[in-house]
């Protein structure tokens, strides 16, 4: 389901790698528990994706490029239901115990099997479209902050209202049938600072010292700073999130590396799609509203599920990130449980 060539570990984690990183940020099971009985955490992952079994379902029933796809999503809830209730069981069944990855993972695998490659295309295309007709005006507005910690502030809270388009969640799936989603209003509704994590001020102040450490040296020789940004979901989160975010690094003068996923995965924006928004957002001078696109790379990140693990990347990426000064992880987060994935991430020299 990956990639075809060989995946690599992401460059910049700490080594030894098994003591500074892993993919799943919570732990669902500690050595001391039965390994024939789930544990709690399990439990409650298990549910959040029975709970997300119909929304899927729904997608699936409407993807006309699959004959006879009603019967066919029917087969996939089924088959995925079983294999869950059977984790409720015997947890070390299917290849487990239960986590995350694997939980999607499997999802993924009945998927396309039954012959479902991208079942949320049509709901990706359409927010796609959308969000491209806002993009100027909210770089626009953006570009009107003329105080620089407000523009940052505005732009990071930018991409945490464009992260709520998220439609692996089944809360959020079925307040998007129902009502929609706008940018404007997520921006509106942001809880407000100081949140539970929240660095902004430190970074704030790296951004505007330029105090990120390491620096690459592009072909002409000059020094640049190079941020890499692995992106997550389509619509108003690649578009009105992180686009606006990497055009103002590109307008300092970075090199802005974004990596989206390889195979289509819930509504994640893929490399191929990614591709092609940039292509449409482009002037026929190759900028970005007035910022050249010249320093910005796309890469494919050699993932194929919503949870990247970082021992698991391109080499392509993983040849760009060498030098990098800044990575940035968009995403990884459910509106029921908390962080997914690579919270606990060490990196070299940041």
């Amino acid at each position: 389901m990956e990639s075809a060539s060989e995946l690599v570990e992401f460059p910049l984690l700490l080594t030894p790698i098994d003591s500074h990183y892993r993919a799943c940020t919570i732990p669902y099971r500690f050595p001391s528990d039965n390994p024939r009985k789930p544990t709690p955490t399990e439990i409650s992952w298990i549910d959040l994706f029975l709970n997300s079994i119909p929304s899927f379902k729904k997608r699936a029933e409407s993807d006309t490029s699959v004959p006879d796809a009603a019967s066919k999503a029917e087969k996939f809830a089924q088959r995925y239901a079983d294999i869950l209730e059977d984790f409720k069981k015997d947890p070390e069944s299917h290849g487990g115990p239960p986590d995350c990855i694997l939980l999607c993972r499997l999802r993924e695998l009945i998927l396309r099997e039954l012959g479902f490659s991208d079942i949320f295309k049509k709901v990706k295309d359409e927010e796609n479209a959308k969000a491209i007709s806002l993009f100027e005006n909210v770089v626009r507005v953006n570009d009107a902050i003329e105080d620089e910690g407000k523009r940052i502030d505005n732009l990071v809270r930018g991409i945490f209202a464009g992260n709520i388009f998220d439609l692996g969640s089944a809360q959020l799936a079925e307040v998007f049938s129902k009502d929609g989603m706008s940018f404007l209003a997520s921006c509106q509704n942001l809880v407000p600072r100081p949140w539970v994590i929240d660095d902004l001020d430190a970074f704030k102040v790296k951004w505007s010292k330029k105090l990120w450490k390491k620096a690459s040296f592009c072909v002409h020789k000059s020094i640049k700073q190079e941020v890499i940004i692995f992106v997550d979901n389509s619509g108003a989160d690649i578009i009105l999130g992180i686009l606006p975010f990497a055009r103002e690094l590109l307008r300092r003068g970075s090199q802005v590396v974004l990596a989206a996923n390889d195979l289509p995965s819930i509504n994640d924006v893929t490399y191929p799609e990614l591709v092609e928004i940039i292509s449409k957002l482009k002037d026929e001078g190759g900028n970005l509203v007035g910022v050249s696109s010249s320093n910005l790379l796309i890469a494919n990140s050699g993932n194929d599920l919503p949870v990247i693990d970082l021992t698991r990347v391109s080499q392509e990426l993983a040849y760009l990130a060498n030098d990098a000064d800044l990575v940035v992880l968009e995403g990884m987060v459910s509106s029921s449980l908390g962080i997914i994935g690579n919270f606990y991430y060490s990196y070299v020299g940041f």
